[in-house]
């Protein structure tokens, strides 16, 4: 299964993300005005998902259609041994550990207005 996070007030309003067998298995509200950007609502709504890993290209194609473009929003997951980083428009997959694969996910999200330390991900 893959398992991921996407927080819904990064979702561009009228857009609904539908995979048929994306599950959310967590929601929950939490202030995070010590780590935003201007652009950022300093309470965040946490949607934790998962799903079968053979739609990993689905949930990422659907989120990356579905993102906000300018406000430094993004969304993960995790499939098998990868990492999958979805910015509005853009994909990013690789392997964990693969140290080039995810310095180009941090310098996009960084050139997109993602705060830095927002792009702490843990592989």
């Amino acid at each position: 299964m893959l398992h991921g996070r996407l927080l819904t007030e990064s979702l561009r309003v009228g857009v609904d993300v539908r995979v048929p067998s994306l599950r959310v298995v967590r929601v929950g509200r939490h202030d995070v005005s010590g780590s935003i950007s201007a652009d950022q609502p300093s309470v965040w709504t946490f949607l934790d998902f998962e799903a079968p890993d053979d739609v990993a290209d689905e949930v990422a194609s659907a989120l990356a259609g579905s993102l906000v473009s300018d406000q430094g929003w993004y969304a993960d997951f995790e499939v098998g041994d990868d990492h999958v980083v979805v910015f509005p428009g853009r994909v990013f997959r690789y392997t964990k550990g693969d140290r080039a694969g995810r310095d180009a996910a941090v310098e996009y999200g960084r050139s997109v207005g993602v705060p830095g330390h927002q792009l702490d991900w843990g592989d």
